[in-house]
């Protein structure tokens, strides 16, 4: 290990032994003059799926709800929500009126849905309605939501060119639907309306009921994708004896059309009602007066307080929650935070999920934040608790500020013991992210401690302490000998059960095994990964050429601002990356182990650097005999034991789990649990604030 990688580590294992000692001293500075208003939100707009080009991406084709309470559906204006039907339990599905492909039309039920299954399958979005024609109930399968016709085209090449698709289509060919129709009628029940569109079906012409507000109906025709065939349908339709005099379709004002959808059921005869509105003009409104709240299917089958918001955005269907901006906490906290920790840590958690949604504005143009960790996790009302929820009115309106603003309260689960420095992981400096110690030793409460050893066949590995006994003995080096204490013991890469990676070895009871050290299981705290090979980490971290040395810079707070590959420098836009490029490790906190980097002393003091200097390497045993081997183990003056290849390996030995900055989850509990208060807290991890409420 070099020089700088020990100072590096013995500064990681310094900070964590004398953080408790540094606790006890207060670390405020004078704190910025408070005094501005402190800004409020009575709701607040998450996300829950949108496309907010350049900052998040998560798409469905439709959205599908329900509550035991009822549902109430309108359109949202700019200046007050119009209801305009009202629908029971049963779930209600949304989609864009838009371009879609159309990959069967049969009266065959089970054969749709094969095809809709089959689509699904493969990654994409499809749903099986009814139309009736010609007396005849006939199954559609529509797939996708597209903005242009140029991409449902290129959909429908995709789909129809897989091999079980055009088997169950046999000779019916796929076609494009789209947002042009005829319209015809004025209704004032929809029951009206169906029987105006049997006048069309029964010609064999596509027609669907349609609200273009509360109380009144009309009929559209066709489902065009260009002008050429909405003719076509005006052609047939205008053949239709006592049908209601047509005109092409307004988009610019909303409307919903209903068709009837079989995908929810799974089954022929039930059907539910799904709404398609333009994209251009329809801001629906999902509504429930039920205290129970309302589940979208789409997203987890989550249910959300408040009401729901059903858009197209940027090409996408948008689906907003709007709700109590305080009531949004009562599952942030929760969902970010363990409901059984300490009480203030809960508070300082609902202060910091607070003050970070007021500082995001509407930073997703629609919404203010979304639902995953991009933001803040919220998972709606099945992950709220009680002890969460108090937390959160405990605090009600307390805010992080900082020069008479809400701080962007940063947070992430484990700290590692020293919290960054928010230049060391995005390269700008904030004046109240600094790094200091935390205490986030809890994370490795009653867990295991791993033997890494070395087995039989030469190789190494971990295995879980209760798996080996100590034999009393040593070996020629003064190095522990253990032995087996079950049958098919694993020897595992990292200090950590995980089935999906290949075992080392499976032991036998009675094997002996040689103690290299020993380390406590893989947690959010501490953690092992590797080793990689050359070929891994070239693939993860874009590097052209096969990866010989590993090199890395490090900040204050021991986590690495700058990485380089055989010597020359790994570039990336922040050092954050580092963490994605070296695989996807837990936090930039980290060392390496380059398992293979060695300086050999040879005859008449000429030394030898691997891997810069190739070739093979011969090792001579205590038997005297050399033989060329891939694993070896290399004795230092003070007894350590390491392990080494012959060829390039990286380990990962590191500390915390996400960017580190701000306020550091567990450190927050381990400060409560040394007694001090959610203001504390705060005013700790955060330098310089001051907590205000309204």
């Amino acid at each position: 290990m070099s020089a700088k990688r020990t100072k590096v580590r013995n500064r990681v294992f310094g900070a964590i032994l004398s953080a408790a000692l540094l606790l006890t001293v207060s670390v405020w500075q004078e704190s910025p003059s408070a005094g501005a208003a402190v800004p409020k939100l009575d709701n607040i707009r998450v996300a829950l799926f949108i496309e907010a080009t350049g900052k998040y991406r998560l798409n469905t084709a439709t959205a599908s709800f329900s509550s035991t309470g009822g549902l109430k559906i309108g359109m949202r204006t700019t200046s007050a929500v119009e209801n305009w039907l009202t629908a029971g339990k049963d779930p209600v599905r949304f989609a864009v009126d838009d371009y879609k492909v159309k990959l069967i039309e049969t009266t065959d039920f089970n054969t749709a849905l094969s095809v809709a299954k089959r689509v699904q399958a493969l990654g994409g979005s499809a749903v099986v309605t009814t139309i009736s024609k010609s007396g005849k109930s006939y199954y559609v399968v529509l797939e996708g939501s597209y903005s242009a016709a140029a991409d449902a085209k290129t959909a429908m090449d995709k789909w129809t060119k897989d091999s079980s698709i055009a088997s169950l289509m046999g000779s019916l060919k796929a076609s494009l639907t789209g947002p042009l129709h005829l319209e015809g009628g004025s209704y004032t029940t929809e029951a009206a309306a169906r029987n105006a569109v049997q006048l069309f079906s029964s010609a064999g012409i596509d027609a669907y009921p349609a609200i273009r507000k509360a109380g009144t109906y009309s009929v559209m025709v066709g489902a065009a994708a260009d002008a050429t065939a909405l003719a076509a349908v005006k052609t047939s339709a205008s053949k239709v004896s006592g049908a209601p005099t047509l005109r092409e379709a307004d988009a610019s004002t909303p409307y919903l059309l209903l068709r009837d959808d079989n995908t929810i059921s799974g089954t022929a005869k039930q059907t539910y009602p799904s709404y398609s509105f333009p994209a251009s003009s329809a801001k629906v409104w999902v509504s429930t007066d039920g205290g129970t709240g309302i589940k979208l299917q789409e997203r987890s089958s989550r249910t959300y307080r408040g009401s729901m918001e059903v858009s197209a955005y940027n090409g996408k269907m948008a689906v907003v929650n709007e709700l109590p901006f305080e009531q949004y906490l009562y599952s942030v906290v929760p969902s970010e935070m363990p409901s059984s920790w300490a009480s203030e840590a809960l508070k300082a958690q609902a202060v910091a999920a607070r003050s970070y949604a007021l500082y995001q504005g509407m930073g997703f143009g629609i919404a203010h934040v979304n639902d995953t960790e991009l933001s803040q996790v919220y998972s709606g009302m099945d992950t709220e608790k009680t002890s969460t929820t108090e937390a959160v009115n405990a605090t009600a309106g307390m805010v992080a500020m900082y020069n008479g603003k809400p701080i962007e309260a940063l947070f992430s689960s484990n700290a590692g013991g020293q919290t960054a420095d928010a230049t060391e992981i995005w390269g700008n400096a904030v004046p109240y992210l600094k790094s200091v110690p935390s205490p986030d030793q809890s994370a490795e409460n009653g867990l295991m401690q791993w033997y890494r050893v070395v087995v039989p066949s030469g190789a190494v590995g971990y295995i879980r302490e209760d798996l080996l006994d100590d034999t009393g003995r040593k070996n020629a080096v003064g190095a522990t000998i253990m032995i087996t204490n079950a049958d098919g013991v694993k020897v595992r890469d990292n200090p950590v059960i995980n089935d999906a990676i290949a075992l080392v070895d499976k032991l036998a009871r009675g094997t002996e095994v040689v103690l290299i050290e020993q380390t406590v299981e893989s947690n959010k705290m501490s953690w092992v990964l590797g080793p990689y090979t050359s070929d891994v980490l070239q693939k993860s971290s874009g590097w052209t050429t096969a990866i010989r040395t590993l090199d890395a810079d490090y900040g204050e707070s021991g986590r690495v601002i700058g990485m380089s590959i055989n010597g020359s420098a790994l570039s990336t836009k922040s050092p954050v990356n580092y963490r994605t490029l070296m695989g996807g490790l837990p936090s930039t906190r980290f060392t390496i182990d380059e398992t293979a980097r060695v300086q050999i002393a040879g005859a008449n003091g000429a030394t030898s650097k691997r891997p810069e200097q190739s070739g093979s390497l011969y090792i001579a045993g205590a038997n005297g005999k050399t033989t060329a081997s891939s694993n070896y183990y290399v004795l230092s003056g003070d007894g350590t034991i390491r392990a080494a290849t012959v060829e390039p390996k990286f380990r990962f030995v590191g500390y915390g789990n996400g960017h580190g900055v701000g306020l550091s989850q567990y450190g927050a509990q381990g400060l409560a649990q040394l007694g001090y208060d959610y203001v504390y807290i705060m005013k700790y991890y955060y330098n310089g604030i001051t907590i205000e409420g309204q």
